[in-house]
């Protein structure tokens, strides 16, 4: 029986392809779990031991308590309030690809304390990286604040994103809050400090 004679540099080509087949979907695996690596390590930074009264290695000196990952749950402006929730919170709008809601809102917080000379060079890269069409984090919100907005930024005063910061809070607040509370990142991380403070 004849045999197939398959001349040495494509039998090297076919194993090419092979290979990249293989490498790319051993790249897609690792992008698949790296945000289930990325969020552990975070968390992981936040409760370094998983033991009580512990503090972190990260430079802030975080310290997180049962106590106040409970109250994260009992409103998006006590989860917002702590630096530390703020955190977990944009890790998991990382997940839902919306981080640009927290970031949003955390730059108008930021906004709001600049000093008046500051405000034209911050109303304008807010407006450049959020608001305008063709934003590359641009926010959901709807043609006429964002026209508003537009108008708002050009003769900036402090209060000139309230509006829609007040749209983006409201969106995380009904949306993806609810589904934070309800997700394994969060109830994860305080099944972990309750289970040390019985301990």
């Amino acid at each position: 029986m004849p045999g197939f004679f398959f001349p040495h540099s494509s039998m090297t080509e076919l194993n090419r392809k092979d290979d990249c087949k293989l490498a790319e979907g051993k790249i897609h695996k690792k992008k698949q779990k790296a945000f289930g690596v990325d969020l552990k390590n975070y968390l992981k930074s936040m409760v370094p031991h998983i033991e009580p009264g512990i503090k972190t290695s990260s430079s802030r000196n975080v310290m997180l308590s049962a106590e106040e990952v409970t109250q994260w749950s009992q409103s998006l402006e006590k989860l917002l309030a702590s630096q530390s929730g703020q955190g977990v919170f944009r890790e998991f709008l990382k997940s839902e690809f919306s981080e640009e809601n927290i970031e949003f809102w955390l730059a108008c917080e930021d906004y709001k304390k600049t000093k008046s000379d500051h405000l034209h060079g911050k109303a304008e890269r807010i407006y450049e990286e959020f608001v305008q069409s063709d934003a590359i984090k641009q926010i959901n919100i709807d043609y006429q604040t964002r026209e508003a907005t537009a108008k708002r930024a050009q003769e900036p005063t402090h209060t000139s994103f309230d509006e829609a910061q007040k749209t983006v809070y409201i969106l995380m607040e009904r949306d993806s809050y609810p589904r934070f509370l309800k997700s394994k990142a969060y109830l994860n991380l305080l099944n972990q400090l309750q289970t040390n403070t019985s301990k």
